[in-house]
């Protein structure tokens, strides 16, 4: 009976069609995610969002983030994943407030904007990175570690994106691999609580849209699950090359929708 409401629910908000578009999205993003650490947020919030409206789409992220973040973050153990927390609190303290404040800004931005706001960002990151550009630290700083924490926290609030300042800011750092997957994994599953959190205030994820994002969790695990089975077969960075271009195409796209 609940999962038949649960369905009647989803139907009101789109058509049997869009759903099934919808659930491939999900295990698109799950089997990038599995791969490369990070980027679902980014896939789900562009191909949901070309196919929904951008408040459905950033609903829809929420709980399927959670788990796959989660099941990264504790790959290693609790005490790893602790280990990590410490290391980087100030990106995360900075981050959690600045996603708490931005994400009010989404019942009140134009969803022109709104869609420039998370399109511009991923379609720049997505090309510097194809193109080789990539900022060296020779050290971590506080101040700019509390820098790319603010601006990750106040783009995740409103997008539900924070991965591109993460990944710059990790790969920068030459994090070494086990442990920048790790790190991935609290950052944006800590990220994705603290979202939960302010989307419940802000309305966006609320009864309705929170049985949508729960109906992706099933596509997106199961897309995880044969991302990390690829992952120690196949070349990472041939598939992060190819993850990339996907997300430039799909940040091209939210922008061609903001300006027509």
């Amino acid at each position: 009976m609940a999962r038949a409401d649960a369905m009647d629910t989803i139907t009101s908000l789109m058509s049997p069609e869009v759903f099934l578009l919808c659930l491939a999205v999900a295990a698109f993003a799950g089997v990038i995610k599995g791969m490369v650490g990070f980027a679902m947020p980014m896939i789900l919030v562009s191909g949901l969002g070309s196919i929904v409206g951008p408040e459905l789409a950033l609903a829809g992220l929420i709980l399927p983030t959670v788990m796959t973040n989660g099941w990264q973050a504790l790959r290693q153990g609790p005490a790893a994943a602790w280990e990590s927390v410490k290391r980087f609190r100030v990106f995360l303290l900075i981050g959690f407030v600045m996603l708490m404040t931005s994400a009010q800004l989404v019942r009140v931005m134009p969803e022109e904007l709104m869609l420039l706001l998370i399109g511009v960002p991923i379609t720049i990151f997505a090309l510097t990175q194809l193109m080789g550009k990539a900022l060296v630290l020779p050290s971590a700083s506080l101040k700019v570690e509390a820098g790319i924490g603010a601006f990750a926290g106040f783009v995740g609030g409103f997008s539900g994106v924070w991965g591109p300042p993460t990944v710059a800011y990790l790969t920068a750092l030459n994090t070494p691999k086990a442990e920048q997957m790790r790190v991935q994994g609290v950052i944006y599953g800590l990220g994705a609580v603290a979202l939960v959190a302010a989307h419940v205030a802000s309305g966006v994820f609320n009864r309705e849209t929170a049985q949508f994002s729960a109906a992706l969790l099933i596509p997106a695990g199961i897309g995880m699950f044969i991302g990390l089975k690829v992952q120690d077969r196949v070349d990472q960075a041939t598939f992060r090359k190819a993850t990339l271009a996907v997300l430039f195409i799909a940040g091209l796209n939210l922008v061609r929708r903001a300006v027509m």
